[in-house]
């Protein structure tokens, strides 16, 4: 099945309201890690959807080979114990789906990088130990502990991004706190999102996931 909708937002930029959004909209969404309902295949439950799109580009060519049925990316990314996969930071990946998939449209959750920042320091361990340990694109282990450090990763991200895709119409980035960013979406992606909100809350900070 060929690909739809894949989002290079970061986490904690409403990732999960957007993969929820999309499978109110009617697509078949994956989200970071793929759940049993998802799918009746077996040996995909539990799989990371950064791992299946890295063995699928390496092995195929086509990073979507090993996600059939999914139409739409909205989380890809892990980063688990020293395993740090950042496919939407990945440019040879992206012109893959661009390549296998044409016509593919490409979202870029954002928020302010402050806020994006707060939100990965209280979400578990991700900034507190996870992103200073590892090695993720543009921030190599040992960086990443202060609010500067994650701040300039994040904002380089999204210029990244920019500058990849810098005007081609089958790429938008969006403020998830927009009022209308339902609006704006829909409207980009020609279909109707019946569905907006918050989830993955962080009561503490009240930040999205």
């Amino acid at each position: 099945m060929t690909l739809k909708v894949v989002n290079l937002g970061l986490p904690k930029t409403g990732t999960t309201t957007l993969a929820k959004a999309l499978r109110r909209g009617g697509l078949h969404a994956a989200d970071h890690r793929i759940l049993p309902h998802q799918t009746p295949v077996t040996e995909l439950h539990g799989q990371f959807v950064a791992d299946l799109l890295y063995r699928g580009y390496y092995e195929t060519g086509d990073p979507a080979t090993y996600l059939p049925g999914f139409e739409a990316l909205s989380e890809m990314s892990v980063l688990q114990h020293s395993r740090s996969l950042w496919p939407q930071m990945d440019h040879g990946l992206i012109e893959a789906i661009r390549t296998h998939h044409p016509g593919v449209k490409f979202l870029a959750s954002n928020r302010d990088s402050f806020k994006t920042s707060q939100s990965m320091l209280a979400w578990s361990d991700l900034g507190t130990s996870r992103l200073p340990a590892t090695n993720a694109p543009g921030l190599p282990a040992g960086y990443g502990e202060t609010t500067a450090q994650r701040v300039q990763w994040i904002e380089a991200h999204y210029a990244h991004m920019r500058a990849i895709f810098r005007g081609d119409p089958n790429f938008f980035e969006y403020d998830v706190a927009a009022p209308d960013a339902r609006d704006q979406i829909s409207a980009f992606l020609g279909f109707d999102l019946p569905w907006w909100g918050k989830l993955n809350v962080n009561t503490l900070s009240e930040v999205v996931g």
